[in-house]
C-alpha cells in the first residue's frame, strides 16, 4: 500500500490518463474515472455491468466546483452545497450544454457530491 500522498498522486495520474481508480466512500468502495472523459465513465459502467440509465455522481473538490462543471448554480442548489458540503449529500443538477460530448449519451443531468474520506497513513 503507499502513503497517502503517493496514492493521491498515483491515481491522479491514473485518472488523467483515463483509467480507472477505487475510492473509499462513507459506506462502500467506489469505482471513479474522469467525469468528463466520456470513455472513462463508459469503462465503469462496463467494469461494472450497470445500466446507462442509471448516472454516477460526479464528486467534486469543493462547492466551488459545481458552478465549474455545470455553469450558474441555481441559488437553492448553492446554498445547500455551501451548508452541507463536504458530507453526504448529493444533489442533481441539469447537464450543461458545454459538456454534451463529455458525458454518457442520455445523460440529461449531473449528480453531483463533495465528499471528506480519511485517507488511510500507509
Amino acid at each position: 500500500m503507499l502513503p497517502a500522498d503517493s496514492g493521491i498522486a498515483a491515481a491522479a495520474s491514473v485518472l488523467r490518463a483515463g483509467g480507472l481508480v477505487a475510492f473509499p466512500t462513507e459506506t462502500v468502495y467506489g469505482l471513479g474515472a474522469n467525469a468528463l472523459d466520456a470513455r472513462a465513465v463508459a469503462r465503469i459502467f462496463e467494469a461494472k455491468a450497470r445500466p446507462s440509465f442509471d448516472p454516477l455522481i460526479t464528486h467534486l473538490g469543493d462547492a466551488a466546483d459545481l458552478a465549474e462543471l455545470v455553469g450558474p448554480v441555481p441559488p437553492a442548489v448553492a446554498e445547500l452545497a455551501e451548508r452541507f458540503w463536504p458530507g453526504p449529500l448529493t444533489l442533481i443538477v441539469d447537464r450543461p450544454r458545454r459538456s454534451r460530448r463529455s458525458s454518457p449519451p442520455g445523460w440529461r443531468r449531473w449528480r453531483c457530491g463533495c465528499r471528506t474520506m480519511p485517507l488511510p497513513e500507509r
